[in-house]
């Protein structure tokens, strides 16, 4: 009878409720003579409902019991309500207390701006960042918006006080870590600014208490001085002296091939062994010597400089490597102190082939870039030598983990397997092949170079004596075990207690010969 009565009746005209924000009032009222609002009608079939104050409850049922179609109205627009109310901002008046203390700024001297001040100077060092951050207006911005309380000291502050601050607690840290090794080995470089202004670096290694490997950049250091190996040996032994470490207690020191690198190790007496990556580019530089690879080189950094300034062929490159179901790849260039980056960068337009030639094709005045069959095969050639070798460069410049020991096992895989020469290879390829053999055996045939790559393969589990010369094995095992029993020697004898004789390296040493 109530839902008959709903489709035939008006919605009555009624008062409705002081102060009320539910939807459901938008079917329930009072009469205008009920001042107090104490009589709830339903405006649809004007039933008196029971009600106490606030409370809306009996009013949703009774629209559920007796007004079916006019309750799904009722949800929608509850369930619309509910959105809306969460889109939009909340309105919450911030509290007096609240408002006082996020009006009042920390004090230079409080511990939370001390420490928001060394994250920021933190950031600038690490991550190599222009002081001038600090002054910019993003920044400030999101300073501000992580603490207002906070007020961001001026730059002059970073760059008299923070940093240099920053600089003495990390130098404090290293000296005393480093004040206390027995052993260490150092690597060192010349190297230039983008302003051509020339710096010496210093990095020592070592191994720590706990039997981990450690490296720490000590300095780099302005160097003015001509870059005579003299200067260079004086400027070495200043950076050793100025943090305290013995030159008595290095190891071996590795540089690059320069003339007056290896001059400078010899004028100090220190031991030395080039830099494997440094070695391998050499080779790989002098095996590239050859008219045929300069024409396709230059030809290739030509079609890379021609796609990197034209953005109009740029699009052109990639409609047509969709089209021919080809890799979205970006040509590469080349870095000159990096042979990996010619060999990349080849690979690459190996791989774009049919792609350059379909937009170069279009262009009159670039269709003389297109490389000839001559020229990918010199590029093929170039790609099947080098590539084999791309990932022994940076293998073996590592300085997380122990690299020297592979040095005679990587000949011996050069040698053997990866550039020996096939009976499929190029004129041009046993070429390649040949001369980065030949240089790389050269260099390390050194007998000082070859007992101290034999000695630190002998102690590498992995390799042992495996690739030591037949000649040279009895030699090693003897200099070892002198070693080991010099080691002993200075061990103190409460080490030598908790090191148990029988735990040290056994050597089954034949009888020398009278």
């Amino acid at each position: 009878m109530a839902e008959q009565r709903e489709e035939g009746t008006e919605v009555r005209s009624l008062v409705p409720k002081k102060g009320s924000y539910s939807v459901v009032w938008n079917y329930f009222g009072f009469e205008e003579c009920d001042v107090d609002q104490v009589r709830v009608l339903c405006k649809l079939c004007s039933c008196s409902v029971q009600t106490s104050q606030g409370n809306t409850t009996n009013l949703i049922n009774h629209l559920k019991s007796h007004h079916k179609v006019h309750y799904q109205e009722f949800q929608r627009l509850k369930a619309q309500t509910a959105t809306t109310k969460k889109s939009q901002p909340s309105t919450t008046q911030t509290t007096i207390s609240g408002t006082l203390f996020n009006a009042i700024p920390y004090l230079p001297s409080s511990q939370r701006h001390r420490e928001i001040t060394e994250a920021i100077t933190y950031h600038i060092a690490k991550d190599m960042c222009p002081i001038s951050t600090v002054s910019s207006e993003g920044f400030k911005k999101m300073i501000t918006t992580l603490d207002k309380r906070y007020s961001i000291p001026s730059r002059n502050h970073f760059s008299n006080v923070a940093l240099p601050s920053l600089y003495a607690k990390c130098r404090k840290e290293i000296e005393r870590e480093i004040l206390s090794l027995e052993y260490f080995a150092a690597t060192t470089d010349l190297w230039s600014s983008r302003t051509a202004e020339p710096y010496l670096s210093l990095t020592v290694h070592f191994i720590d208490s706990k039997f981990e490997m450690k490296s720490k950049l000590l300095q780099t250091s302005f160097f003015p001085q001509d870059h005579t190996a003299e200067f260079i040996a004086e400027g070495l032994k200043e950076a050793m002296s100025a943090w305290g470490l013995v030159e008595e207690r290095l190891v071996c020191i590795t540089t690059d091939n320069a003339a007056n690198m290896i001059r400078a190790a010899s004028v100090n007496n220190w031991p030395r062994l080039h830099c494997f990556g440094h070695r391998l580019h050499l080779a790989i530089e002098n095996a590239m010597k050859d008219p045929r690879i300069d024409w396709a080189v230059g030809l290739c950094k030509k079609l890379v400089s021609s796609f990197s300034y034209s953005w109009k062929r740029k699009r052109e490159f990639l409609a047509a490597q969709k089209e021919m179901k080809l890799p979205e790849h970006s040509l590469k260039t080349e870095c000159p102190t990096r042979w990996g980056s010619r060999q990349a960068m080849i690979e690459r337009i190996i791989e774009q082939q049919k792609a350059i030639a379909h937009v170069l094709s279009s262009d009159k005045k670039s269709r003389h870039l297109i490389p000839t069959w001559q020229d990918m095969d010199v590029l093929e050639a170039i790609n099947k030598s080098l590539h084999p070798l791309v990932n022994f460069t940076d293998a073996l410049s590592g300085e997380k983990y122990v690299s020297v020991s592979f040095v005679k096992p990587v000949l011996h895989l050069f040698n053997a397997s990866i550039l020996k020469v096939e009976d499929d290879d190029t004129d041009l390829s046993r070429a390649i092949k040949s001369k980065i053999l030949e240089y790389l055996n050269e260099k390390y045939s050194d007998p000082d170079i070859q007992a101290l790559l034999d000695m630190a393969s002998m102690v590498d589990p992995r390799f042992k004596m495996r690739y030591t010369a037949e000649d040279n094995k009895i030699t090693i095992q003897f200099r070892l075990k002198d070693e080991m029993q010099t080691l002993a020697m200075m061990m103190p004898p409460q080490e030598k207690h908790k090191r148990p004789a029988r735990r040290m390296l056994k050597l089954d040493v034949p009888q020398r010969k009278r």
